[in-house]
């Protein structure tokens, strides 16, 4: 397994971040970083996004940032030269998948079903996203898909919560999950930078529970 992707099996949860202002960036990356959760996946989904990561990535060097929801080659590239460390996309496509390994930076595609499973196989991937986790049959399904893929790990994001998180960190081939529960819209736009910190401090007390760091 990748040396980042080893870096986010110990971290376990990977807050997935939407950000509207580039101003919230850096309070919320203090907020994870003293939480006990050093990551983030920023969304592509905004247009702060590049300018979040890239900010994050020069205040906290030690913080691992990647880019979700990247689509294309261009986004990518935007996402890598702002200082993103991994790529996730909600599905796969080879060629983008292809273009970031390439390029070195390990990527988590997402993936549902064997035929998906076996074209990650193909491009040489050890480590899927299982997008999304809970609608498409949740830790059974990964369970389930685990069994003829015996050296496939999944990262499972969709429908993750404080709820349910211990089953997925229980499980061995589960690299870390992926969620948003600890990390919402409305505190970010809030400025609720406190409570965020004290959920990402829970999530990462699950972390602990479950799995010796």
């Amino acid at each position: 397994m990748n040396e980042v992707l080893q870096q986010l099996n110990k971290i376990g949860i990977v807050p997935v971040v939407v950000l509207d202002r580039v101003e919230d960036a850096l309070p919320l990356a203090k907020a994870l970083m003293d939480g006990g959760l050093p990551c983030a996946e920023v969304t592509f989904r905004t247009a702060a996004a590049e300018e979040a990561i890239r900010q994050i990535s020069k205040a906290y060097p030690d913080m691992l940032v990647g880019a979700g929801t990247v689509l294309t080659t261009e986004q990518a590239d935007r996402a890598i030269d702002a200082g993103a460390k991994f790529i996730v996309s909600p599905g796969l496509n080879p060629k983008v998948t292809k273009y970031v390994l390439d390029k070195g930076i390990p990527m988590t595609p997402g993936v549902c079903t064997p035929s998906e499973i076996e074209q990650a196989l193909e491009l040489g991937l050890d480590v899927v996203k299982f997008f999304p986790a809970e609608p498409a049959g949740g830790l059974p399904m990964i369970k389930a898909l685990a069994g003829p893929y015996v050296g496939l790990k999944f990262m499972p994001t969709g429908g993750i919560s404080a709820k349910n998180v211990r089953d997925y960190l229980k499980y061995d081939k589960i690299v870390a999950c992926g969620g948003s529960w600890m990390v919402k819209g409305d505190l970010i736009k809030a400025g609720k930078f406190d409570e965020i910190e004290a959920m990402v401090r829970e999530a990462a007390d699950i972390v602990k529970e479950i799995r010796t760091i």
